[in-house]
């Protein structure tokens, strides 16, 4: 699998489950977009730019599949997750010499559990998620977790 050398262009997004719709999100020129799948709770994408590129497009999807899969991962190791649980994927388009690539870099956000316990939840997780199993072995995927 090739890394990218240069990134050309990035699309960020950040999925939670909105607990709390009272709560002010989104900033001036974004707005927050709300997907659902039956059977599953409700994924907000919080800020998402009014022209989204791709890359958003794609990251979105793959974060807002991800951040319920997620979930589902911790409820097969038993494991509670806190409600302020997320999940960022910033997903880039880049080169390397003349070839172009998808790379992707997942922020995952666990207030309150062991870094161990969140690595293990992800990796479960990327198994079960069909965006994750649709690139595997095609891009570079970068995972960092932050429990604090």
């Amino acid at each position: 699998m090739e890394k990218i050398e240069k990134v050309l262009a990035s699309g960020n997004t950040h999925s939670t489950v909105n607990r709390a719709p009272e709560l002010q999100r989104g900033e001036f020129g974004v707005y927050d977009l709300t997907l659902s799948a039956p059977g599953v709770e409700t994924i907000e994408l919080i800020g998402t730019e009014p022209h989204p590129t791709a890359e958003q497009l794609f990251a979105g999807a793959w974060s807002a599949c991800y951040t319920t899969v997620f979930g589902m991962a911790a409820s097969l190791k038993k494991v509670a997750l806190p409600l302020d649980y997320s999940v960022d994927v910033k997903g880039n388009i880049g080169q390397t010499a003349t070839a172009w690539f998808l790379g992707a870099q997942f922020t995952i956000r666990v207030p309150g559990l062991s870094t161990e316990v969140v690595e293990s939840i992800a990796r479960l997780a990327h198994q079960i998620c069909p965006y994750s199993k649709s690139v595997r072995g095609n891009i570079e995927i970068v995972t960092n977790i932050v429990t604090v």
